[in-house]
Parts: structure tokens; C-alpha cells; sequence
């Protein structure tokens, strides 16, 4: 099984294509970190982020595309923006026929961080044992996907 894991985002946005192969290990097959100018027009922004994931979509070929749910912000606009970001990811996968798939923040800690409360560094641990990256310096946002694909992977074990 492979899967696209996102932590969307339109400033910055983790993704990783973690395989599981029956027997073995998850592993890391590509992970990067899509950044965009905070001077730019958010359709630009947007545009260049769902390019982006479109591209690592047709080279990768994951299995599903999964997603972490919006955590509440207080920042309405930024809260905004990423769903409409989101959203726009969702239709993408969907129109190259990938099957997607959304998690919530407790949800992907409690199957990367071991549980629901986990907080950042206790998934990153986790994260860390779980799967070797292959490249040396890895951003969170990266981390971050990962742990969506573990969970997609965990969860499609489960039925």
C-alpha cells in the first residue's frame, strides 16, 4: 500500500509518500515541504500548492491521498484558507481518481503518537522509530504527513 500523507497548509504544507509493503516496515519513499511567498495573492498561492501535490500524485501513484481535518483555530481567516486549501487538494485527488481519505489531529496522534494527546514531539518521536527518511534534514511539516500516512495505514489495516 502506498499513501500520500498532507498536513495542509498554504503557507507551508508537509508531504509524504510512505509505502507499507506486507511484512516489512512503512517507509518513507519522499517527503518535502511546499512553501509559498506570504506576498503573493492566495489564488497564487493555492494554485501553486495543489500543482505541487498534483505533480508528487501522478509520479508516486499512491493508493489514497489522506488528509489531516482542520483543527480550530482562532485565526478565522488562516482557519479559511486552509480549508478552502483543503478542499481544493480533496477535488484534485478525486478528479485523477485517487481515493482520499481525512483524519483528525486526535486520531493521527493516537496512531502515531501512541495516543490522543500526544503532543508534537511525542509524535515526532514516534514518527522517528517508526520510519527512516531518506534524506538527513526533514522539516515538522514533513514529520507531519508522515504521521497522516501512518494513520491511513493503520487504518486501512483495521478495515
Amino acid at each position: 500500500m502506498r499513501v500520500l500523507g498532507i498536513d495542509p497548509g498554504f503557507g507551508r504544507m508537509g508531504i509524504a509518500v510512505v509505502e507499507k509493503e506486507r511484512g516489512a516496515r512503512e517507509r518513507v519513499l519522499f517527503s518535502a515541504c511546499v512553501t509559498t511567498d506570504g506576498t503573493d495573492p492566495f489564488p497564487i498561492r493555492l494554485t501553486l500548492v495543489v500543482n505541487r501535490v498534483r505533480q508528487v500524485m501522478k509520479k508516486w501513484k499512491p493508493d489514497i491521498v489522506a488528509l489531516e481535518t482542520l483543527l480550530i483555530s482562532k485565526n478565522q481567516k488562516t482557519a479559511m484558507r486552509v480549508a478552502e486549501t483543503r478542499g481544493a487538494l480533496i477535488y484534485a485527488a478525486e478528479t485523477l481518481g485517487f481515493r482520499t481519505r481525512e483524519y483528525s489531529p486526535s486520531e493521527i496522534k493516537l496512531s502515531a503518537g501512541g495516543h490522543g494527546r500526544a503532543d508534537k514531539k511525542d509524535v515526532e518521536k514516534m514518527v522517528r522509530l517508526l520510519v527512516s527518511f531518506p534524506k538527513e534534514k526533514v522539516l515538522d511539516d514533513e514529520i507531519d504527513a508522515v504521521a497522516v500516512a501512518l494513520t491511513a495505514i493503520a487504518r486501512d489495516r483495521k478495515g
